[in-house]
């Protein structure tokens, strides 16, 4: 069994995939905001919002971590997001934040506890960095599939500014010394607690002393991707162009699995011809009913109005095949759209659960030839059970909420 630990060292602190007995969590100097702009400069992740909509979140506030994140947003708008200047600007206004008034460096290495709250859900977790050589070994598992021109902007990214900017997120099975533990660190004084502008309250506690912590996490032993596949890619394609000791981890929040909580990702699909006919036919009014009750159901809009349908158990030998969105791709998406690859089709689009079935109805309204698929969300176990048979899901399988805040902790590659 690999085991996993927290521990910090120095140089070679992060070994090799041969050598390597345990997966690892670093505690990290971390540059971070001072405690009154924290709020100001914490943002939403880059790869949740569009150039038009980081431009309308960072407008009247020079702090926002997206002139980081998103540095395109400084440049004219019609600057191509890949071009040069983008990147130069990135590195640019980090090193502006860091040698400014707002942030400060961290002395001595430490690891955070990450609470995210809102009305109804709560989770909290660690932040430290882990091993690019454990992702690279299959101890930090993956679900999905990554496109290769968006690995390469975010490697670009970290390369240009030598840090990693933002978190990824990572979940363990349960561990109830772990848990323990992260409680204990909630009994001090946080060094961040806000509210952000969508009702997500962000927490961090530093933990100083994690001796009894790394004890805990020995029982752990495999990490699971939930948000972040490109940028992990990006953080181990970044060390090899790199080589630095600096560049062998990257920042992560781990959260146990059993708190985090997956909304669906739902699809919309451009359709010509007798497609709405045909989908007509393997559906039934619906009348009010806008999201899935169980398993194997789905939801679609199409024609003004809601339908239900059943999908079929897999005739395929995955467990992945198992998973909603890969039965709505066997039975709907490849015999009556054609839709061979979700990656790459132009006539499919995603939309994250936390925009709600209204922004699928508006969607179709306005493509007026297009279908909407409101799916039943994927669970935790489904996700790990997949992840442990070395199998890829669908893309777009997975939609974390909350979402971590990027600002809060830097990672510096130095």
């Amino acid at each position: 069994m690999r085991l996993c630990r927290v521990e910090y060292f120095s140089p070679g602190f992060f070994c090799s995939p041969t050598s390597c007995l345990m997966a690892t969590l670093r505690p990290f100097r971390a540059l971070r905001p001072l405690p009154e702009a924290c709020a100001a400069i914490a943002s939403v992740p880059y790869d949740v919002i569009s150039v038009p909509e980081a431009r309308m979140l960072a407008a009247g506030n020079a702090l926002s971590f997206l002139h980081i994140v998103r540095p395109e947003i400084d440049l004219p708008a019609d600057t191509d997001e890949h071009d040069d200047a983008v990147y130069e600007m990135g590195a640019s206004n980090l090193k502006q934040y860091a040698d400014g008034a707002y942030s400060i460096r961290d002395e001595a290495p430490a690891l955070y506890a990450y609470r995210l709250a809102t009305d109804s859900h709560t989770q909290c977790g660690l932040f430290g960095c882990v091993s690019v050589a454990e992702y690279l070994d299959g101890t930090i598992r993956k679900h999905e599939n990554t496109r290769p021109p968006k690995v390469a902007d975010r490697m670009r990214h970290i390369v240009t500014q030598r840090a990693h900017a933002e978190p990824v997120m990572l979940a363990y099975r349960n561990c109830a010394s772990v848990e323990e533990q992260i409680h204990g660190a909630q009994q001090h004084d946080p060094l961040y607690d806000f509210t952000a502008e969508d009702g997500v309250c962000h927490t961090l506690w530093p933990v100083h002393e994690y001796e009894a912590l790394a004890g805990a996490f020995a029982a752990v032993s495999r990490l699971y991707i939930a948000d972040g596949h490109h940028r992990c890619q990006a953080a181990a394609e970044a060390h090899a162009a790199l080589g630095m000791e600096g560049s062998a981890g990257f920042p992560a929040v781990l959260f146990p699995a059993d708190q985090m909580r997956i909304l669906p990702y739902n699809r919309v699909v451009r359709v010509s011809g007798n497609a709405v006919s045909t989908i007509k036919a393997h559906t039934v009014p619906a009348a009010s009913q806008t999201v899935p009750t169980r398993p194997g159901e789905v939801c679609v809009y199409v024609d003004g109005a809601w339908r239900t349908a059943t999908l079929p158990a897999t005739r395929r030998d995955s467990i992945a095949d198992t998973l909603d969105v890969a039965r709505l791709s066997e039975f709907m998406l490849e015999p009556m759209f054609g839709i061979q690859d979700q990656r790459t089709d132009p006539s499919i689009e995603f939309v994250g659960g936390a925009r709600g079935t209204q922004a699928l109805e508006q969607r179709v309204d306005e493509l007026r030839d297009a279908v909407a698929f409101s799916m039943y969300a994927t669970s935790m176990q489904e996700l790990m059970a997949v992840s442990d048979a070395d199998r890829l899901m669908p893309p777009k399988s997975t939609w974390f909420e909350p979402k971590l805040r990027s600002g809060l902790l830097v990672n510096l590659i130095d």
